[in-house]
């Protein structure tokens, strides 16, 4: 938080007291400031008259004219005056501040002084968070969807490491069960016809051409003596992972966690979980298997955690596994999962509050949707074919920063159009590029300065137009990234830096930096030196590259 917003803050809540010593002091203590959507709304705004109406039993307008009263008097000489230029009240009842010229360019000495810390905060003051996200079955190569969902996630990690949380990164690999048995098949099968065999390939079996590739491998490493059902499954197992681990570091995104569901089976973890919700009353047997009574927590029917033949649904190892997140002593949870996840949700929930754990403390995100576009044309998919675009195929075809970025441009839950052709040109129609290239013409202007000096001492000559809103873009930087934070969402930060790129642009299509004049050059280095080093931040912060030249 800047000096300015303090100052206001203090000062809204000494009017607020003043004008109206019975309200409540949880309301007072808890004051904040937002950017308001459109300039003419001014720099600030604060919306604490409506938050105080129930408690004064007036109207916010008439409570907001009270406190700016106030605010006059309290403040009327002195720093704070020379800061704002005016005060204005908008219905119903919110307080909006612009600011003085001067406590603009003032502002700018302190993202400067404040470096590549500048918009950090401490808000997450230690705790302990886990994010899961991927968690792909290791029965084939990461998709285009597992791409939005690691593009997310790990951007997500780095914004909430940024205001002071630890953050643990987990995969969850669903190691067992049956689709491990149909990809078993799959590849014996395909071996078998590459020695020259006789083989019914499973109905259900996986079609993609990687299948192939690992049957060629297991006939390169065996020739045509047949190895056991168990090499064909650890063969594959290891193929696949390690084409994911590679996939991923490629993307930029590290995990430290894999977490084993077979191992999770073998530890006795699952049969705990059930007897400690048999205990409270939360299991009961019918038609022959086990049901969970999610009912009870909101669920719109109970789930079967054990089928007839004892087999196991998803739900009873994610009961145990989300047991033992919470007995890890995580403070929070977030899990990212895909669309067809969406109906899993109040289950997941409904098992975490009937062990004990606050539901509240588990954030389940739904990563929806991509279509790739090529030419303006979706291209087409047929999972069933095991036809499917690849993570790795995007990756070669726009390069890490361009997938990364346009998997993020549409919030979570919304379904994205990614459009190849875009990401991969070089031109200024490309949002990733046109940030980048923003990022490299700082970096070329510096260089053609000649070691002229930025200049903290002199910046009230910083009285453009184009100026002036690049200096309040980059106040904002601090508030994007608590709002991305606390709504779990990459994209609010992401579209901050389009913002700020364009401000950036069109202040040096408008100004020459480097002038005759030594002060001028000096203060607005300064101003593009602080420019760069949020663009850096930013983008770091989204995994992408920021490069010096382009």
């Amino acid at each position: 938080m800047s000096k300015i917003e303090k100052n206001i803050i203090d000062l809204v809540r000494k009017s607020a007291k003043k004008a109206f010593p019975e309200s409540s002091g949880k309301q007072l203590s808890n004051i904040y400031l937002e950017i308001p959507k459109e300039n003419k709304f001014g720099d600030f705004s604060t919306n604490i008259a409506m938050r105080l109406a129930r408690d004064v039993k007036k109207p916010p307008q008439d409570i907001a004219a009270s406190i700016v009263n106030e605010m006059n008097a309290l403040g009327a000489g002195g720093a704070f005056k020379a800061s704002i230029k005016k005060i204005k009240i908008e219905r119903p009842g919110f307080i909006n501040f612009y600011l003085s010229d001067k406590a603009v360019t003032a502002a700018l000495g302190e993202v400067v002084s404040s470096g590549l810390n500048f918009g950090s905060n401490s808000s997450g003051k230690g705790k302990r968070i886990q994010i899961e996200f991927v968690s792909a079955n290791p029965t084939g190569p990461l998709t285009v969807a597992h791409g939005r969902q690691a593009a997310v996630g790990d951007s997500l990690a780095r914004i909430l490491e940024f205001c002071g949380y630890q953050v643990v990164r987990e995969y969850y690999l669903n190691d067992e069960g049956v689709q491990m048995g149909i990809l078993r098949e799959s590849v014996k099968s395909r071996y078998m016809e590459s020695v020259g065999e006789k083989s019914i390939f499973p109905e259900d079996g996986y079609k993609g051409d990687y299948i192939y590739e690992i049957a060629n491998g297991i006939k390169d490493a065996k020739g045509k003596q047949a190895p056991g059902d168990d090499f064909f499954l650890e063969y594959a197992y290891r193929w696949i992972m390690a084409t994911i681990k590679k996939d991923l570091e490629d993307f930029g995104v590290e995990f430290d966690v894999w977490y084993s569901q077979k191992k999770l089976s073998a530890s006795g973890k699952i049969e705990k979980a059930f007897h400690l919700l048999k205990k409270k009353g939360f299991l009961y047997e019918k038609d022959g298997a086990l049901w969970f009574k999610s009912t009870e927590f909101g669920d719109d029917k109970d789930r079967v955690v054990v089928k007839k033949d004892g087999s196991l649904t998803y739900l009873g190892p994610d009961i145990a596994y989300h047991k033992e997140k919470f007995e890890k002593g995580y403070e929070r949870i977030i899990n990212i999962w895909g669309p067809d996840h969406h109906g899993y949700i109040n289950r997941i929930k409904a098992a975490c509050q009937a062990l004990g754990f606050d539901k509240n403390a588990l954030s389940i995100l739904i990563s929806q949707l991509v279509t790739l576009y090529r030419d303006q044309k979706p291209v087409m998919m047929s999972t069933r074919e095991g036809e499917f675009i690849t993570l790795r195929e995007v990756l070669d075809e726009v390069g890490k920063d361009a997938a990364r970025f346009f998997f993020m441009m549409r919030r979570t839950d919304s379904h994205l159009d990614f459009d190849l052709g875009l990401a991969k040109s070089k031109t200024m129609d490309n949002p990733v590029y046109y940030i980048q290239y923003a990022y490299a013409r700082i970096s070329s202007v510096v260089k053609f300065s000649g070691g002229a000096r930025a200049d903290l001492k002199n910046l009230a000559v910083l009285d453009t137009e184009e100026e002036i809103r690049a200096i309040k873009e980059l106040m904002r930087f601090p508030k994007i990234i608590e709002a991305s934070a606390r709504n779990l969402e990459p994209y609010t930060l992401l579209s901050y830096l389009q913002d700020l790129a364009s401000l950036f642009h069109s202040y040096y299509d408008a100004h020459r930096i480097v002038t005759d004049d030594k002060v001028l050059t000096g203060a607005r280095l300064t101003l593009v030196g602080a420019l760069k080093a949020v663009l850096f931040s930013g983008l770091t912060l989204l995994g992408v590259s920021a490069p010096e030249k382009m």
